[in-house]
């Protein structure tokens, strides 16, 4: 393990995290701010995607991904926080406040390389698919009235227009060091977006009630991989659990209050994909918002969305500050590697065209290994000598299966960004 070597022996710390990024004299969360913090780790932009999904998948099928995905998330959660206590109390005065650190500890730095190349690219990931979220639903609101085919704003399009517009924003934000300091945009987010989704939802079963569009409950096997990659990308918040534990006040509280946040998000998420495909049927577009009228309350409630995703975007990218500081600024807080970072997110944003398929291929291939592979992985080496034989044969099976899921995952969503392209 990497506590093991000669280099960590020297540091009651894991190497590179003397000076961690949650800050050495932060402030605890409550169990309200550890929810409200847990809650906008996973509700984001791959909610909006959901209605599309359940009409390629039906509805049946779409519901049962989702309650399979939160349950196997929350145990792979578990899994990591299990593991580090164990750690943490193997080795006195030992500090693993992240994923990265755990992946130190299990397989040295071969195990902190992964596992850090997993957390940037999949936080990263859903950044981006914040900023196309924004960028789409404003181009929607305000350009999808124009007679041009191609309207340009001062000579640009209106997305990057809007996503630009954003920048300047994004980088006061997230300039916040800490996810206790953010943990009050959290909560102001986080009642935003359920006011929003609520408004959606309830729209929904009137235009249901109205139009009675045709149904599928199934699709076909082809389309499984598909959902499962979106069910994926929609429980986002893998690389969170471990900077939220260490930021919450009563570790003992933390797994039900992480449970409750999970079951919650599903139950609403599984509503929300219902109700969305049920009103729309056959019509359902990527992005769910697209497919009401424009109108006072509909222009409402997509601004409220786009509120949501624009304050969670500097949570999101906590991870990745906490990598690439590590990194390159020796752990240290850098303001000018955090804007670096925030650009090129938004420039990658600019180049991306569909939003259900880039949350399939994200979910499809880094979700996947750092929601489930790595972490059964982890549990198997930490715990090897205490497991019985039927955990072992499920550590082996998270591994297995993920991936296997991973590899054909991303091949067929792959294949099908091409073939619309071509």
């Amino acid at each position: 393990m990497g506590f093991e070597t000669d280099e960590a022996s020297s540091s009651t710390h894991v190497p590179g995290e003397d000076v961690p990024f949650l800050g050495q004299n932060q402030q605890l969360s409550s169990p309200l701010k550890t929810f409200a913090n847990i809650f906008m780790s996973f509700v984001g932009a791959g909610v909006l995607g959901l209605p599309y999904t359940f009409k390629r998948t039906g509805w049946v099928m779409g519901s049962l991904l989702i309650i399979s995905i939160a349950t196997l998330s929350y145990y792979c959660m578990m899994l990591l926080v299990y593991c580090r206590r164990k750690l943490e109390s193997q080795f006195e005065g030992a500090k693993i406040s992240s994923f990265g650190d755990l992946g130190f500890a299990v397989c040295g730095p071969i195990g902190r390389f992964v596992v850090d190349v997993m957390i940037v690219l999949s936080q990263a990931c859903f950044s981006v698919g914040y900023m196309i979220f924004i960028g789409n639903t404003l181009v929607y609101l305000f350009n999808s009235s124009v007679i041009e085919t191609n309207p340009r704003i001062l000579g640009f399009s209106p997305k990057s227009v809007y996503i630009w517009s954003c920048f300047p924003f994004q980088l006061g934000l997230n300039s916040i060091p800490t996810l206790t300091l953010l943990a009050p945009l959290s909560i102001f987010a986080e009642i935003v977006d359920l006011g929003a989704l609520g408004v959606v939802m309830v729209e929904d079963v009137l235009i249901y009630l109205k139009n009675r569009p045709s149904l599928e409950m199934c699709g076909g096997f082809s389309v499984f991989f598909y959902g499962l990659g979106v069910a994926v990308f929609a429980f986002e918040g893998m690389g969170m659990v471990l900077p939220l534990e260490s930021e919450t006040r009563d570790k003992n509280k933390f797994g039900k209050i992480l449970g409750l946040s999970v079951a919650f998000v599903a139950f609403l998420y599984g509503a929300f994909g219902a109700l969305g495909y049920f009103a729309f049927g056959e019509e359902t577009k990527d992005i769910i918002t697209t497919n009401f009228r424009q109108g006072s309350l509909s222009s409402l409630v997509q601004l409220g969305l786009c509120i949501n995703l624009f304050l969670a975007f500097p949570l999101m990218m906590n991870p990745v500050y906490e990598v690439m500081e590590r990194r390159f600024y020796e752990g240290r807080y850098c303001l000018w590697l955090r804007w670096l970072v925030v650009l090129t997110v938004c420039c990658v944003a600019l180049t991306v065209p569909n939003f259900a398929d880039f949350m399939s291929l994200v979910g499809s291939s880094v979700s996947v290994v750092l929601g489930f592979v790595l972490p059964a992985f982890f549990h198997l080496i930490v715990f090897k000598d205490e497991l019985g034989w039927y955990s072992l044969a499920l550590d082996a099976a998270f591994i297995f299966m993920g991936t296997a899921f991973a590899v054909y995952g991303t091949y067929s969503s792959l294949a099908k960004i091409f073939s619309e392209l071509a």
